[in-house]
């Protein structure tokens, strides 16, 4: 069984920072107060994903050490953890009080709200959310003819994104639905309430869009289309200017596949922009080896591509293995620059 791990505090108002690694999870005191700054609502603490929690005041080589520093308590959850969990401090959860709470989604597209400070004997999550039921599951691997060591099923494996304004957690579940006695696959945005788990602005959306483009998966008439079964959201999502930002490639380099990006308003869900990588082409995932787009300080977004044909420096449209810098606009995005 997958494991949640906890490492010792050093202080009384030290909490937990997390990393994912393989199957299991294991979560480090790097001394985290009650104050929303030290929230970490995104991949890396920030849009710029440098990692860097500035606000550092407790923890230092000299008491960083084998004497204090050790595991606390483990937790189980029900599948394989790609997504780096996140966290917020002082939440109030109706019926618990406040709590300081850890966020970890997990390949078997379950959602577990963690109180992150206490150990012994309370295991018990302050809420979970499964987006499985009878005849609703995660994607099984070998669908795709695929092997990926012990991990057996897709589901949960993006990097969610917080907001705590609006009091929502975002994720995107890859769902196989066998109730009609045909499989049918898709992949779901969700809103989450993150005191209850509740869903929020009429989530789940099934995720789908189309792009003008002659390439693969093309209807003849000069649009591409998002395939629901290869197109896999592995990139963590992003949240800019109320904006749920989402990026895809596909499990395993399986296709006919192209690299999407779609934007979301964050309260309607309603779809407000779309850029695909390789419109004319093929390829061109947006993986980012789970990494979240970044942003700069003037609001451009960055993107990482991988394989897949590349025809911009010929006037063409294709981007694969580029790194991209997209300028949104009122009703899609401009490509300012790549590399």
């Amino acid at each position: 069984m997958t494991r949640l791990e906890r490492y010792p505090r050093i202080t009384s108002s030290a909490i937990c920072k997390v990393f994912a690694w393989g199957a299991a999870l294991a979560l480090l005191a790097l001394s985290f107060s009650a104050r929303a700054s030290n929230d970490v609502l995104t991949y890396r603490y920030h849009l710029n994903r440098d990692g860097l929690n500035a606000n550092e005041t407790i923890l230092s080589p000299t008491n960083v050490s084998a004497s204090t520093f050790g595991k606390l308590f483990t937790r189980p959850v029900d599948g394989f953890i790609y997504a780096q969990p996140l966290y917020l401090s002082n939440l109030e959860i109706p019926g618990q009080g406040f709590h300081n709470v850890v966020y970890v989604a997990t390949q078997n597209n379950t959602v577990y709200a963690f109180d992150a400070d206490r150990g012994g004997t309370n295991s018990t999550p302050l809420w979970v959310r499964t987006f499985n039921e009878t005849g609703v599951t995660s994607v099984p691997i070998s669908d795709f003819r695929l092997a990926d060591g012990p991990a057996t099923q897709l589901g949960i494996t993006g990097t969610p994104v917080i907001d705590r304004e609006s009091g929502t957690l975002y994720l995107v579940a890859k769902i196989k639905d066998v109730r009609s006695g045909t499989a049918q696959y898709s992949n779901r945005l969700y809103a989450l309430d993150v005191a209850t788990g509740e869903p929020k602005f009429g989530s789940p959306l099934v995720i789908d869009g189309s792009y003008p483009g002659t390439g693969t998966s093309n209807n003849g008439a000069g649009r591409v289309f998002f395939h629901p079964f290869y197109d896999f959201n592995r990139a963590g999502l992003l949240l800019l200017d109320g904006v749920v930002y989402v990026g895809f490639a596909a499990p395993g380099d399986q296709g006919p596949y192209h690299g999407w990006f779609f934007g979301y308003d964050a309260h309607t869900l309603k779809l407000v922009r779309t850029f695909n990588s390789t419109p004319n082409g093929r390829q061109g995932g947006i993986w980012m080896a789970g990494c979240a787009p970044a942003v700069d300080e003037e609001g451009y977004i960055y993107l990482a591509t991988g394989n897949g044909t590349f025809s911009a420096d010929k006037s063409g449209g294709d981007y694969g293995d580029s790194i991209i810098k997209l300028q949104p606009t009122a009703d899609g995005f401009n490509v300012s620059d790549y590399f």
